[in-house]
């Protein structure tokens, strides 16, 4: 099988703060957006960020025990990252930042033309809570993964807030809210269709 012919992959980082195997918010959206991409012939996996031991740093790998070095092979390997956090105090996740600071490393790594690693891959966002600051997460998210180089699509993220001063949770919901799940499915059907178009014409 040809790289042209081979499967789009995803993978999405879940950015929730409770490990597994703890109910989470962030882990059903994350699902929902893998199975959406699954409709357009994308196969995808999920990972608990707060699962592994992340040491703290922006360099590849931060010494013995650090888990990062794995997921990075993962994320690289991956056409799509799919970043997935939930909100508290209207920011990302202390999780999702950690993430996001070890992907500072790819600054570093480059191919033979001088571009990023993670050139032509995708990126696309979900965010959770139960109070206001999706807007502004996904903009700080995407601001940063297009740094390293991840491409980002049209409409490409997926968000979910709750009322005002509420506690119910995204994963509490009798049924997924039709302008979510429609995002879901837009950002979803965009993301594949960016990363097949740079797959046949790299940048």
């Amino acid at each position: 099988m040809t790289d042209q012919n081979r499967p789009l992959t995803a993978l999405a980082l879940v950015c929730s703060l409770k490990p597994s195997p703890a109910e989470s918010s962030s882990q059903l959206l994350a699902k929902q957006i893998l199975d959406e991409l699954s409709k357009h012939d994308v196969t995808g996996t999920a990972l608990r960020v707060a699962d592994f031991d992340i040491k703290p740093g922006v360099e590849l790998d931060e010494g013995e025990g650090d888990a990062w070095p794995r997921i990075r092979e993962q994320v690289v390997a991956s056409d799509i990252l799919v970043f997935v956090t939930p909100t508290w105090m209207g920011h990302h996740s202390s999780v999702a930042q950690r993430a996001l600071e070890r992907l500072d490393a790819e600054l570093s790594e480059t191919d033979d033309q001088g571009r990023p690693v993670v050139t032509g891959r995708v990126a696309l966002v979900g965010v959770v809570g139960n109070e206001d600051g999706a807007h502004a997460i996904i903009a700080d998210v995407f601001q940063s993964l297009n740094d390293v180089g991840f491409s980002i699509p049209a409409q490409g993220a997926t968000y979910w807030n709750g009322e005002a001063m509420q506690t119910v949770d995204y994963k509490d919901l009798d049924e997924t809210p039709e302008a979510v799940a429609s995002s879901t499915a837009t950002a979803a059907a965009n993301a594949a269709h960016l990363a097949r178009q740079l797959r046949a014409a790299p940048y």
